[in-house]
């Protein structure tokens, strides 16, 4: 299958139960994450050999978040130790008609305050197959822009295929900062996850004017821009409560529109990590030579599965997903 490494920044997150605020909370709920964590256990989960690069610093919670990836059965041997503090977030989770809400306190963390690349020494791209990161690693300073563009720059000298998450965070970086990294980042990228708003107010597409699918508009223009990037995919959401989404699959490869069936969550458990479920699960199916169709109906299963949940992170197999995707809704499984 390959060897897969993913970078990023491990997390700890700190959530409320259900009707409660984070100004007035007793007790939290901890889950460790991160989205290019949860990607690594995603592809490990479907037997891929994966590994993950970050920093964490050298203490309980340190070693606690290695033991996460390792129950996952993620390779460890690039996390780095050192720093003062793991980045932390904290979640008041939505109810009804309130959306949930995300604090960040990852200032100072061990993987934010990096100021050269430690890994340098440690060949990290050698036999690796596919490289994955995502956007918000640039966003977290000066210094990690500028090394992310020489990671992806290494990775494709040592022919890496390339997989990017925008995931553009608002809390993190202004809609121009993140534009003018992405006409860096994507002339390297093979395989890109984005959507519609990324299009229009990051990539400055033109804005869809009828004819063929929206959002096949949307990928077609940033073909034409990038035509390095064989793959493009997304989910469409349609929010109706915090615990109530419809959810569908999007796929581009080679000029041609895919998409998923779509699901009716009605009793979503934990929304957070389904996208890196969906990205995980489509990355599986590019890695294994799978049908563009066949990989955008796994990933959207896939994804659908992560809400029923708790956590970051995707906890169910390859098996488990096509059980699922076969299955009456809420059929016990003998």
């Amino acid at each position: 299958m390959g060897k897969v490494l993913t970078l990023g920044e491990g997390m700890l997150r700190f959530s409320t139960s259900t009707g409660k605020r984070l100004s007035n909370v007793e007790a939290v709920s901890l889950h460790y994450g991160g989205g290019e964590a949860n990607v690594a256990i995603s592809l490990a989960n479907y037997g891929h050999d994966t590994y993950f690069a970050s920093k964490v610093p050298n203490n309980s919670l340190g070693e606690g978040f290695k033991n996460h990836l390792q129950n996952f059965n993620v390779n460890t041997d690039v996390l780095l130790r050192g720093g003062k503090r793991i980045g932390t977030y904290y979640v008041e989770v939505g109810a009804g008609e309130r959306g949930a809400k995300v604090l960040y306190d990852r200032e100072q963390s061990s993987f934010a305050t990096m100021n050269e690349n430690e890994w340098d020494s440690l060949q990290i791209f050698k036999d690796i197959d596919f490289f994955h990161i995502s956007g918000i690693t640039p966003a977290l300073s000066s210094f990690w822009r500028k090394l992310t563009c020489e990671l992806l720059s290494q990775a494709k000298k040592a022919g890496c295929k390339i997989s990017f998450d925008v995931n553009y965070r608002a809390k993190l970086w202004t809609q121009e900062e993140a534009s003018q990294m992405l006409k860096e980042i994507l002339p390297l990228v093979d395989y890109c996850s984005l959507g519609k708003l990324d299009a229009l107010y990051l990539l400055g597409i033109k804005p869809y004017q009828g004819g063929e699918d929206e959002i096949a508009h949307y990928y077609s223009e940033i073909q034409k821009k990038y035509p390095n990037i064989q793959v493009l995919y997304a989910t469409k959401r349609e929010v109706i409560s915090a615990t109530f989404n419809k959810l569908t699959g999007v796929y581009w490869h080679d000029g041609e529109y895919y998409e998923s069936k779509k699901y009716e969550m009605k009793a979503i458990v934990d929304r957070i990590g389904g996208g890196d479920a969906f990205s995980g699960a489509v990355l599986h199916g590019i890695i294994g030579g799978g049908k563009p169709q066949e990989i955008i109906d796994f990933g959207t299963a896939a994804a659908v599965l992560k809400h029923t949940i708790h956590g970051d992170c995707n906890q169910f197999s390859e098996d488990e997903v096509k059980e699922f995707m076969t299955a009456e809704s809420g059929k016990i499984m003998r």
